[in-house]
């Protein structure tokens, strides 16, 4: 890459490598910026006769295309991607969705020399035309043989992220209290209520029910049937592990035990089974109160029907020190 002064009427469609002020030092055009017909009409109205262009070299790709280019590699699901000034591709939403990152490819991609790229936190939960990630270029140029080697590792491994929509997800909540789960429902469906309300989401199937092994399983089959994406249970005491009775309920009706303890505070006595594709999700303490816990973390992912696993809960504790 190199640097040149050139008339500007010869400058149409060249990029320019240094920013350009009128009299007085307001901001006329950026650097970096590609040089239109009309570009030159306003430079000839200011009284500029030359300006410093960018050249590329045989083997060297512009920094628009390039991110471009990886942008294009980079995610999959309901995201646009959108160019922007400064040699930068911001991806988009383009409806509600929660963002799913391979952290490791991440990691790898952002080792290069090529390009840097930002994302949002794993599991995100973002609203229509939010940004997700974005894409920087080093200035001007970069190597054309480094942006082919990063775009076919992307290809062979990719995508980076994944932009799940969230789209008219049912869910179901079971209330329950040694004595009366009305007492439950009323203590915990206004906050129930207000967490759903943050991810778009609504409470579509409600039962309450006593804490007995039995009884909770017969709720928890008559919420099954309904075929919900979720089932939350708001109880009103801290299970002691799988083997109290809300983990036994879940064992009676074929769950498999995902995961017991988080590591998430609040929120470290989570405990996640899943019942064929329905998860079924308890976490004491975290329906009394609306402020960030972990159902603000695992509750994205799981409204689109991604399956967390234990693994992934696993990973949460980078971060998962929430108050």
């Amino acid at each position: 890459m190199t640097a040149q002064t050139v008339n500007v009427k010869g400058s149409t469609g060249q990029v320019l490598s240094c920013t350009i002020y009128r009299v007085g030092g307001r901001k006329l055009l950026a650097k970096g910026h590609l040089v239109s017909e009309e570009d030159v009409r306003l430079l000839e109205g200011e009284g500029i006769a030359e300006v410093w262009v960018t050249h590329l070299e045989d083997g060297e790709v512009g920094e628009d295309e390039a991110v471009m280019t990886v942008a294009s590699e980079l995610g999959c699901g309901s995201l646009q991607i959108c160019l922007a000034a400064g040699g930068r591709a911001n991806l988009m939403t383009t409806q509600p969705a929660c963002i799913l990152i391979d952290d490791q490819l991440l990691k790898e991609v952002n080792c290069t020399a090529s390009v840097a790229i930002a994302t949002v936190s794993n599991f995100s939960y973002l609203g229509t035309n939010q940004r997700i990630a974005t894409v920087k270029s080093a200035p001007f140029a970069v190597s054309k043989d480094q942006l082919d080697i990063l775009v076919s590792n992307l290809k062979e491994k990719g995508p980076v992220l994944q932009a799940r929509p969230i789209a008219n997800p049912t869910v179901a909540v079971l209330y329950s209290d040694p004595v009366d789960g009305d007492r439950a429902r009323h203590l915990f469906e206004g906050t129930v209520r207000q967490r759903l309300e943050r991810l778009g989401a609504s409470a579509t199937y409600a039962l309450t029910c006593t804490e007995d092994e039995e009884v909770m399983a017969q709720s928890l089959q008559h919420l099954l049937r309904a075929k919900p994406t979720v089932i939350l249970i708001a109880s009103t005491t801290a299970p002691a592990g799988p083997a109290d009775v809300i983990g036994r309920s879940m064992v009676r009706i074929g769950c498999n035990l995902e995961r017991f303890l988080a590591p998430v505070e609040p929120g470290n006595l989570l405990l996640l089974g899943y019942k064929d594709d329905v998860p079924v999700v308890s976490a004491p303490g975290c329906f009394r109160s609306a402020k960030l816990n972990v159902m603000d973390l695992v509750l994205p992912p799981l409204l689109p029907r991604y399956r967390v696993s234990a693994w992934e809960i696993a990973c949460l504790g980078h971060g998962g020190l929430l108050a």
